[in-house]
């Protein structure tokens, strides 16, 4: 059963910082000219089948457009990481450069009410979500807490039949749902003072920690030691 400690620092504060930076960019999106999740798009999805469905040629290009552009950040995240599995010195820094890019793009044409910035903001979260797909077996998503919520419960049923859970999933969990609430609180609270220029939070703070983890991915490479 895997331990708490399997999972490195880095990739703990990397999670929890990630889905705190969606939280902010999602609480945007609902409270913005929109009224949209720009990070989860099972309603997305169902937002577009229901336009199709209706016969709104406008709105089926707008969900279809906004999908595409999540999609697009994922590929682009492919092209940069390369590989799946969750790993130091993998290109994580040039892709967090390119989320913050685009987040920093998004704002200006979200505060003019220019759908453009809500797609620029999707291939953002979507770059994100590509980034840290797996670590030993786990699906790690920092972008939306669905599957984080149904792991927690399968886990306490487990528990509650007194079975061994697997305390690292747990974990992992806890910490995503509680920085993407969190960065949901922070968003919604700056959105009211600052509307769509508090973007530049989660826009400075991702190029921040994409500085950060270079560095720190050449220091521990360089030095010979493994996190």
């Amino acid at each position: 059963m895997p331990l708490l400690h399997q999972l490195p620092r880095w990739a703990w504060l990397g999670g929890g910082v990630l889905a705190f930076i969606a939280g902010m960019v999602n609480a945007a999106g609902f409270m913005g000219f929109q009224h949209q999740s720009i990070t989860n798009l099972t309603g997305s999805a169902s937002l577009l089948g229901i336009a199709m469905g209706t016969g709104d040629g406008g709105e089926t290009l707008h969900w279809a457009l906004a999908i595409a552009a999540f999609l697009a950040g994922a590929v682009a995240s492919g092209a940069i990481v390369q590989q799946r599995t969750l790993q130091l010195g993998r290109r994580y820094g040039v892709a967090l450069v390119l989320e913050s890019a685009l987040l920093f793009a998004a704002m200006p044409l979200l505060g003019e009410g220019d759908v453009t910035g809500l797609y620029l903001a999707s291939a953002a979260v979507g770059l994100q979500n590509g980034m840290a797909s797996t670590f030993s077996g786990m699906v790690f998503r920092t972008t939306h807490v669905t599957g984080m919520f149904t792991d927690l419960g399968i886990y306490i049923g487990q528990r509650l039949r007194g079975l061994a859970v697997d305390q690292l999933r747990i974990g992992l969990s806890l910490l995503v749902i509680g920085t993407f609430v969190l960065g949901g609180v922070v968003g919604a609270a700056l959105y009211v003072h600052m509307q769509e220029r508090m973007l530049v939070i989660p826009a400075a703070l991702t190029g921040v920690c994409g500085g950060l983890y270079a560095l720190y991915s050449h220091r521990m490479q360089t030095g010979g030691r493994r996190p």
